[in-house]
């Protein structure tokens, strides 16, 4: 099975191959999730000379453009399987890669958070620099700080650290506007939100909000949720962030984005259609 590479900042996952709906007289589209810069994935199909059906190291699968992939032959393949104590992930919400240590450097490329990038060296002259390499082999620089490590398993075998690291993920992303089937800092959905949390965490859950059989979140009763377990709504989902408050990324009217509510009716913030339309707590612990 051909690997590649998600080989732009962002690259829209459809549900089915297609260019332009407009041009078709549709005018909403069939888009179901992104791909950031650097993640793999397997190309299972290809649809004539422009499209391509691939599923993530996450295990989601739809449709992109043949042209926002980096494929990687055998070598590629075997040097980038085996630099994965290399691997770095970009954790601020968006970065310029710079030709050059200083911040007068040309840009060479704009990732995101959530973007895997490989480190060249991590004490590049003057302080606080680091050299990165990019999916086509070019060399850039970033501030070290703008990189986290990148996690295959689990942050943190304590569950209270690990819990709080995915909590703190998920409020980075406040504020960022709602996009369906976005999962960046540039535009994030619900399932979005949750899925990247863990996925920062090196922890894969379902895409989509619903619990998957397959993957690590079970249903547990509400009366024993804790901080980073899931609240599920038809077609939406959220996170418990702790003292009856949780967030999520919601287009409702004057949201509109990544938000926190409360679940206390006594609260400005409390959503009571959203208390009332619960039918799941989900956890992975």
């Amino acid at each position: 099975m051909e690997s590649a590479l998600i080989n732009k900042t962002v690259v829209t996952i459809y549900g089915e191959p297609h260019l332009d709906r407009l041009a078709e007289g549709k005018k909403t589209s069939t888009i179901q999730d992104e791909g950031l810069y650097g993640m793999p994935v397997e190309i299972l199909e290809s649809y004539g000379e422009e499209w391509v059906k691939v599923r993530t190291h996450y295990y989601y699968e739809g449709y992109v453009m043949l042209n926002d992939l980096k494929r990687l032959d055998e070598k590629e393949k075997k040097i980038w399987k085996t630099s994965l104590s290399q691997r770095r992930v970009v954790t601020r919400k968006y970065i310029d890669v710079l030709a050059c240590p200083k911040v007068q450097g040309i840009p060479i490329e704009h990732l995101t958070r959530g973007a895997l990038v490989t480190l060249v060296e991590s004490s590049a002259e003057p302080i606080g620099w680091v050299k990165i390499r990019l999916n086509d082999g070019r060399e850039g620089y970033v501030k070290e700080g703008f990189l986290g490590t990148y996690y295959t398993e689990p942050s943190s075998k304590d569950e209270e650290v690990l819990r709080n690291n995915i909590v703190q993920m998920a409020l980075s992303y406040l504020g960022t506007q709602y996009r369906w089937g976005g999962k960046s800092p540039l535009g994030i959905d619900c399932s979005g939100l949750t899925s990247m949390a863990y996925l920062m965490n090196g922890i894969i859950i379902f895409r989509d909000a619903k619990i998957k059989e397959g993957f690590p979140v079970r249903e547990i009763n509400f009366k024993d949720k804790k901080p980073g377990d899931l609240f599920y709504y038809p077609g939406h989902v959220a996170m418990y962030i702790g003292a009856d408050k949780y967030i999520h990324s919601t287009a409702h009217n004057g949201s509109d984005g990544v938000v926190i509510n409360s679940l206390n009716p006594n609260d400005p913030d409390y959503r009571a259609d959203l208390v009332q339309m619960m039918y799941a707590v989900g956890s992975i612990f």
